[in-house]
């Protein structure tokens, strides 16, 4: 991200796109992806997965807990992996030899970063090793909650001991598990006691759910975890079993709050291809909304597992056109965007796109069922309603979302980005269509998408075509 003027001008469109991206590869699969190769019995390549600030946390945590991991790095994109190294390329093939169930470091010391799934996927990890294992993160982590996952691995019988605030990190991790030598030798007993009980609340984020279903095969009996309220982003868990499935091991749903997880191991599918993000590919299909004219996203078709793709529906009914094939969609602008109200409790990783969307619309856009979000990187209800007020918007925040109203025009403003990747990303949009708009930190999309700035810029056809992410048509 070096050589970026900070804050970067986001110069207009002059004319109606007409272009196919290919965003990188998803975080949230990836991640998912790495948990269960770790686990795995056997070696595992992972095609396409992406190489960003928040995979390479949980790529440094595994091979600080003693996992071997090796990435070539695929600069093109197409998955032949053409070179060595982490490098800051956005594809990568990456090559895990997996634990078979145990984590081979007695004890270590791990930084998640600004990683929320790192943090929360990795800890019933370490609670399957012996520890102590310290884990600590980015300032930002440290003020995201993590109770929930301590207080069901306290229930399993692991220690957890805050070093600061209670329920969040910096924290140290004592499991009862097999690790090193032992584990080589040996897999646990399945118990005949049938699987560990764990209670768990479901309204703060799906990520402690997900965390512990990863784990859960690696537990002698399996596990089962009983939500003692509505989940939220149910779409995630979803993810994280299809790609559980992948890796042999089917989450059995024995009611609407309870997921019974089958003592593992997980098999090696020897590869595993992962698709592009479907979040990523929101700020290029609300771009086409704004700005008009076809953006064509290849790659993330009908049959994919990811819940965001249900933002193409979003754009539907606010008058975009969408086509949706096998293995792409294409979006083109309407002459006006209309208004609505919009649940996205499953697809919330959105908002900050939506409000963007709903700067330009000519009624008002309501987006509800996200009172969650505010303990993402940032407060993403109040920081997205700042920021559209900066840009002399009318908006308001509400208990579960927020309201934006119709306004004159967007004045130009230097966007505060809250060390928070998904405003910056989402609030460029405005500058692809009101003059004077910057944003600030423009660095901070290095946690999911470091080629951003070059992809948005080949939309214009601007500057230095992309590494491999964009590229025009025609």
């Amino acid at each position: 991200m070096n050589g970026l003027a900070d804050p970067l001008p986001i110069e207009p469109l002059t004319r109606p796109l007409d272009a196919t991206v290919r965003p990188p590869g998803s975080k949230s699969i990836t991640i998912r992806a790495l948990v269960c190769a770790a686990l795995a019995d056997g070696t595992s390549v992972i095609d396409g997965a992406l190489l960003a600030d928040d995979t390479g946390a949980m790529l440094g945590a595994l091979r600080a807990l003693g996992f071997t991991v090796d990435v070539d790095v695929d600069v093109d994109g197409d998955g032949d992996g053409d070179g060595g190294g982490d490098g800051d390329g956005e594809a990568g093939r990456i090559t895990v030899h997996g634990g078979a169930g145990a984590v081979p470091a007695a004890e270590a010391a791990l930084d998640v970063r600004q990683s929320g799934a790192t943090a929360r996927f990795l800890a019933p990890v370490l609670a399957l090793g012996a520890g102590p294992y310290r884990v600590t993160g980015h300032p930002q982590m440290l003020s995201r909650p993590m109770g929930p996952t301590f207080a069901a691995l306290r229930e399993l019988g692991a220690r957890v001991e805050e070093l600061g605030r209670p329920g969040h990190l910096p924290a140290t991790i004592v499991g009862a598990g097999r690790t090193g030598d032992e584990a080589a030798r040996s897999r646990p007993p399945r118990s005949a006691a049938g699987p560990d009980r764990v209670r768990l609340p479901g309204d703060v984020s799906s990520q402690f759910l997900s965390g512990l279903l990863l784990a859960g095969p690696a537990r002698p009996g399996g596990l089962a975890v009983e939500l003692t309220t509505d989940l939220v982003s149910r779409p995630y868990v979803d993810l994280t079993r299809s790609v559980m499935r992948a890796f042999g091991v089917d989450v059995e749903v024995a009611g609407p709050r309870t997921f019974v997880v089958p003592a593992g191991p997980y098999r090696s599918p020897a590869r595993f291809a992962v698709e592009p993000d479907a979040t990523a590919a929101s700020y290029f299909e609300a771009a086409a909304a704004i700005a008009g004219g076809t953006v064509r996203i290849d790659g993330l078709g009908s049959s994919s597992a990811q819940g965001d793709v249900a933002f193409l529906g979003v754009l539907e009914a606010m008058g975009a056109t969408v086509e949706r094939g096998a293995s792409a969609c294409v979006v083109t602008g309407p002459a006006a965007l209309r208004g609505g109200t919009f649940d996205l409790s499953g697809i919330s990783d959105t908002a900050p796109t939506l409000a963007a969307l709903a700067a330009f619309a000519t009624e008002p856009v309501r987006a509800t069922g996200i009172g969650f979000i505010r303990r993402k990187e940032t407060d993403r209800i109040a920081a997205v309603v700042a920021e559209l007020h900066r840009c002399g918007i009318d908006a308001d925040e509400q208990p579960d979302g927020f309201v934006v109203r119709p306004s004159r025009s967007v004045r130009p403003a230097v966007i505060h980005t809250y060390e928070d990747h998904r405003m910056a990303m989402a609030f460029a949009l405005l500058g692809l269509r009101a003059p004077g708009i910057a944003i600030a930190d423009p660095g901070c999309v290095a946690k999911t998408f470091p080629g951003y700035w070059d992809a948005l810029a080949s939309l214009r056809g601007a500057g230095a075509p992309p590494a491999g992410p964009c590229r025009r048509r025609g």
